[in-house]
């Protein structure tokens, strides 16, 4: 809104600017002529000279209308009598020229002379057009306020928002009880303090939301400042640092100031990384500016000035590299996790982004929070809208069941690649291959149960895929289970050794998942006999964003890794024998699974039951 405010000033200006000049273009131009010397001559000749004022470079005065045709052009003639009759004024340039001032009392044409004053038309000229541009400026930077110039360097950038700006509540949050419990806690004391300090409790300083990308942490907060009705800060750790040394500090100071002023109120500080990492973890020397700016804030949290009805509220995803002094008591002394969502929470937060879309009535969530496993609050919120989207391009009226399904299986497989065309020989390679993992999959117990399988290329890699919905979320895994697990994975290169007596290059990334798995049971799962109970040192893996840390050094001896090679080789091969033994007693079943495949290029779960019902095992 103040961008706009702007740009309507400018134009403002540049408008008043026009019209100045017309008004003086229209309006100098009717009182004054300008004309040649011979042409005031001929008219001083003529009698049509009024009066005259002689200065040293210009002569100006006024003339009669009447009577100008054949002294004058014709342009110059029509613009003077556009405005009637009566006396016009005229300027001429002087030129040298002794026998002007005779002829002037020949003429009996009243004259003067004026000394020309060169300071005030240096004045005018120089200083006037500067204080022109100086008040510009001035009223420019008045429209934009304090926070444009240099000296707001300091200043806090948070964004201030008052009870119900955000437009968000805690009835829009779904799927995290446990943290929205938590929270709510923080506003009732805001809200209602005596009830908790006639028992001597004081409301904790600072909360932390840690958790996975997606997971609400920020809708979390925009609940907070919806329901607190308290003045409610927001602002990211990624504003506090600036190329000045010492404007981080500056801001954190600022920020606190004015939080206090409107206190009881509470901070919200996004992405507390970027501000919050631990002291020293760089090697070669940690950032001057970073680290001062995250002194200043521990001060401002728990220092000798305590800061009363303020609460200050944070989210990460990497509460692993904050400093231990942050995550002390007295600071953030709650930290609050939130979890993936379990099936029941899946649910309910489908219930809130589809409160506002057109649901079919065939449509289940219950059964749509089952085929998402793993997925997050922002994953779920994608889900809804490509379903919508999917039905608007149809041109439905309505979010049918169909469209949750086609979302479902283009966020976890990829856009369905239909103009990729394949040979008949990889086609059928990828229609066996895709068949291994569906049977062995619905051969073994501890399975989850195959809902499709399709041999459409999605994706950039992917030239079909098998989907498995699980039954119910699971925690922990039992060695059956991941064994198992292991066998569907190598369950599709297997199929093409038996049924083309060759492999392809389709089971590289079974074989990197086959792998990883059977390593973890060895190095962390301490499932191996050989190396008995023990676990080996890995690099550091982050709970929230699921991708590797700092390394550690290897603290095993090169016979032991040996061994766990040696057991990882030995589990995937193994697999891979109870996978070509299950293939080959159920051979008739791969062909009429691949056959339909080839034929149809999708099969759902009804259609794999009749099938398998056709060919038992």
């Amino acid at each position: 809104m103040e961008q706009n405010q702007r740009r309507f000033s400018i134009w403002y200006f540049v408008a008043a600017f026009l019209v100045l000049l017309a008004l003086e273009n229209f309006l100098l131009g009717a009182i004054t002529e300008n004309l040649t010397y011979n042409e005031f001559k001929g008219l001083l000749k003529a009698g049509k000279i009024v009066e005259v004022t002689l200065t040293d470079k210009i002569i100006t005065g006024r003339l009669r209308q009447e009577g100008l045709e054949g002294l004058l052009p014709k342009e110059k003639l029509s613009e003077i009598q556009r405005f009637g009759s009566g006396e016009q004024r005229f300027v001429v340039v002087r030129v040298d020229d002794p026998q002007l001032v005779p002829e002037l009392e020949a003429a009996k044409v009243k004259f003067a002379g004026r000394l020309e004053n060169t300071w005030v038309s240096t004045l005018l000229s120089w200083v006037l057009p500067a204080l022109i541009f100086v008040g510009i400026w001035m009223f420019f930077m008045k429209r934009m306020g304090a926070a444009s110039g240099l000296v707001s360097l300091g200043k806090s950038k948070a964004k201030v928002y008052m009870e119900k700006q955000t437009g968000v509540t805690f009835g829009d949050v779904a799927g995290i009880d446990e943290a929205r419990s938590e929270l709510m806690e923080i506003v009732d004391f805001l809200k209602t303090p005596d009830r908790y300090k006639r028992l001597g409790g004081k409301i904790p300083k600072g909360v932390l939301l840690a958790g996975a990308p997606g997971t609400g942490k920020t809708l979390l907060a925009k609940a907070v400042a919806g329901e607190a009705g308290v003045p409610f800060f927001s602002m990211s750790g990624s504003e506090f640092v600036e190329m000045f040394v010492g404007m981080g500090a500056a801001r954190v100071r600022d920020l606190f100031a004015q939080a206090q002023q409107k206190a009881p109120c509470i901070i919200f500080i996004d992405e507390l990384d970027a501000l919050g990492k631990a002291r020293g973890i760089n090697p070669i020397g940690g950032h001057d500016e970073r680290e001062q700016t995250l002194n200043q804030l521990l001060v401002e949290m728990d220092g000798f000035e305590a800061n009363k009805g303020v609460i200050i509220m944070a989210a990460t995803n990497r509460p692993e590299i904050l400093d231990p002094a942050l995550l002390r008591p007295g600071r953030f002394d709650r930290q609050v996790v939130l979890d993936r969502p379990d099936l029941k929470g899946r649910e309910k937060i489908l219930q809130v982004h589809t409160k506002n879309v057109s649901v079919a009535p065939d449509v289940n969530l219950a059964e749509i929070a089952a085929r998402t496993p793993g997925f997050v609050g922002a994953d779920l919120a994608n889900l809804v809208n490509e379903a919508a989207l999917r039905a608007a391009r149809r041109g439905s009226e309505r979010v049918n069941m169909n469209d949750f399904d086609e979302a479902t299986e283009r966020i976890v497989a990829g856009l369905e690649r239909k103009s990729r065309v394949m040979n008949p020989l990889e086609k059928e390679t990828v229609a066996y291959h895709e068949a291994g993992h569906a049977l062995v999959a619905e051969s073994r117990p501890n399975a989850d149960r195959v809902s499709k399988v399709s041999i459409i290329p999605r994706g950039v890699a992917a030239l079909g895929y098998t989907l498995q919905t699980p039954t119910e979320d699971r925690y922990l895994m039992r060695r059956a289970e991941l064994l198992d697990r292991i066998d569907v994975m190598l369950g599709g290169r297997v199929a093409e050794e038996i049924v083309f007596g060759d492999i392809s290059t389709g089971a590289q990334n079974d074989l990197q998942r086959a792998t990883d798995l059977a390593r973890h049971m060895v190095t962390q799962y301490g499932m191996s006999e050989t190396l008995g109970l023990v676990t080996f040192e890995e690099p550091r893996t982050n709970p929230f964003l699921n991708v590797a840390g700092t390394a550690a050094g290897r603290e095993y001896s090169e016979k032991t890794a040996q061994t766990i090679d040696d057991e990882i080789r030995a589990i995937v091969r193994d697999a891979r024998e109870r996978a070509r033994d299950t293939l080959t007693k159920r051979r008739t079943a791969l062909d009429a699974l691949a056959k339909v495949l080839l034929e149809k290029e999708v099969i759902d779960r009804q259609g794999l039951d009749a099938l398998l019902a056709q060919h038992p095992a």
